[in-house]
């Protein structure tokens, strides 16, 4: 898909692509950085103390990490999928 394509797709659906491609294939790497960024993203979607949470507690993270491609969260976290699909364009 070109970038176009990427650009104009739901949060959501960069999300679930991103994701599934990153478990489907082993990219632990992915994921991480996706654990990572959640923290930073959360605050800028207006929930700052969900980043606190998050911090503490590395199964919100886990969880956060295979549902954040709703709503603000998922826009704040667009950027990320975007980059990841870009890189694999199979996805």
């Amino acid at each position: 898909m070109d970038a176009n394509g990427l650009e104009t797709m739901p949060a959501a659906e960069l999300h679930d692509r991103a994701v599934r491609y990153a478990v489907r294939h082993g990219d632990l790497g992915f994921l991480w950085e996706l654990l990572k960024v959640i923290p930073a993203a959360e605050a800028a979607s207006g929930h700052p103390n969900e980043s606190a949470n998050d911090l503490s507690k590395v199964s919100a993270l886990l969880s956060d990490a295979l549902a954040a491609g709703e709503g603000k969260l998922g826009e704040a976290l667009r950027p990320i999928y975007i980059d990841y699909l870009r890189q694999h364009p199979d996805a």
